[in-house]
């Protein structure tokens, strides 16, 4: 499949136009993770917004003492979210279940492009919140 293919079968990206997603796939790259791989670092800069083709991750809360995993997300969902915001850091840990695939997008400029075009900004917002 190519990525116009999978970002138009996505469930969080299904139903964008054709422009809208045409802007997706150029900043969007294919990344897989091993099983128990650790993909995002609680307190680390976030650069990144993740699309899930297959696998799961899970979203981990993680302390000196423990990790509590607090969401798992599959096909369909996406994680990575605070790289939408200014300059924030990665609240929680993510982690690979499993063989995971998943569209890695550039926050900075997915951010970009949903100031450009506001129609587009406002679908990733309230996709995002969903």
């Amino acid at each position: 499949m190519t990525l116009n293919q999978i970002l138009r079968n996505h469930a969080f990206t299904r139903g964008l136009g054709d422009a809208q997603t045409a802007t997706l796939v150029s900043m969007a790259s294919e990344v897989t993770f091993e099983d128990n791989q650790v993909v995002l670092v609680d307190g680390e800069r976030s650069r990144s917004f993740f699309l899930v083709v297959s696998g799961s991750v899970s979203v981990e809360l993680r302390t000196p003492s423990y990790v509590v995993s607090v969401q798992a997300v599959g096909p369909g969902q996406v994680f990575g979210w605070s790289a939408l915001l200014d300059d924030h850091d990665t609240l929680f840990q993510v982690r690979a279940r499993e063989h995971t695939t998943a569209l890695r997008l550039d926050g900075a400029d997915l951010k970009a492009a949903c100031h450009q075009d506001t129609l587009l900004g406002t679908e990733i917002l309230q996709r995002a919140l969903a």
